[in-house]
């Protein structure tokens, strides 16, 4: 089985790579697409910039540092895993992930890194609407336990 883990660097998408690896750790066996998509560059970017090039080089090295701690958890498991970061409106560019890597299945945190109540937000409403495969959804860790 092929899953892939969508990371922002949100809680829940760690408790969702956690969640991941418990099931392998319980005998499922899994291969991993670790993403994430960085939003599109602003105006103000790409006036400021001037070189696409140098947008391309920010937004892959934001992706890495997000990628970062999912990355310590998979190495940690010795998890079989790939990454991936890529430009585009998040929910869209995870279906084509989903469809280009073809994912059996799709881990992603309930509320990303903007905050918000749980469940609502864009990225996953594309990703519960569009992917062509089963989503599962991790609540963040309750900080109280």
């Amino acid at each position: 089985m092929k899953i892939l883990l969508a990371v922002d660097g949100s809680p829940a998408a760690l408790a969702a790579v956690q969640h991941a690896l418990a099931l392998v750790s319980g005998g499922m066996a899994a291969d991993f697409v670790l993403a994430n998509v960085q939003e599109p560059p602003s105006l103000y970017e790409v006036v400021v910039a001037h070189d696409p090039e140098v947008l391309d080089a920010v937004r892959a090295a934001a992706g890495a540092d997000l990628l970062e701690a999912a990355t310590a958890l998979l190495e940690a498991a010795d998890a079989s895993y790939e990454t991936e970061v890529a430009g585009g409106e998040p929910g869209h560019v995870l279906v084509d992930l989903i469809e280009n890597y073809g994912c059996d299945a799709v881990f992603a945190g309930a509320s990303g890194a903007g905050g918000g109540d749980p469940g609502t937000g864009a990225t996953l409403q594309a990703l519960l609407r569009h992917s062509p495969v089963p989503v599962t959804v991790v609540g963040a860790p309750d900080p109280a336990a």
